[in-house]
């Protein structure tokens, strides 16, 4: 998907009675554009759902499935950033920022992931416990201070062929796969 926005560098955006200062466009996925803000001298991710069309999932009511997706991931146990704030009537959420490099990142510069497999192993295996599937795929983990963070709330129920080992991995690595994303993005 192309980094494409639809707020500006230094935008004011309103979220629970809040104002927020746009810094930049954090990326753009299939449920929304997420953005590093600033309010009262602190950072975090202001994302904003989108009605894109999406041809190869499909969403009910998004901004209803990242509030109990976020429970579902709290529950489970996986490391997500804190939800701060939910604006369901303009389907807008702010959320703790972890800085550092994504999984994805490293891949592509050539950088070993290596010892980030075990704690994604462990966050695999505290989904799977739950019953879901976490969006495996690099861009969606972050590494801060030693630890991968999974940024996105996005799950659903488990199924053996999303889990890590079988899809997942194969964009943990430069891969075919990995390769085929890089040339098409």
């Amino acid at each position: 998907m192309e980094n494409q926005s639809i707020f500006d560098k230094n935008e004011k955006i309103t979220v629970c009675k809040k104002e927020y200062t746009i810094i930049k466009l954090l990326g753009h996925g299939k449920g929304g554009y997420s953005y590093l803000a600033e309010a009262e001298g602190k950072e975090v991710v202001l994302k904003q759902i989108h009605h894109e069309p999406c041809d190869y999932y499909n969403f009910g009511n998004k901004i209803e499935a990242e509030q109990r997706d976020y429970e579902r991931l709290r529950s489970a146990g996986v490391r997500i950033p804190q939800m701060i704030a939910i604006d369901i009537e303009n389907e807008r959420i702010i959320k703790e920022y972890i800085a550092g490099d994504t999984v994805f990142d490293r891949v592509r510069d050539g950088k070993s992931v290596g010892p980030y497999l075990e704690q994604v192993r462990e966050m695999a295996a505290k989904a799977r416990n739950a019953g879901i599937n976490i969006d495996y795929f690099p861009t969606n983990f972050v590494i801060w201070d030693g630890l991968i963070w999974y940024v996105d709330y996005e799950c659903n129920e488990y199924m053996d062929e999303w889990n890590f080992e079988n899809w997942g991995i194969k964009y943990w690595s430069r891969t075919p796969e990995f390769e085929e994303y890089l040339n098409q993005h």
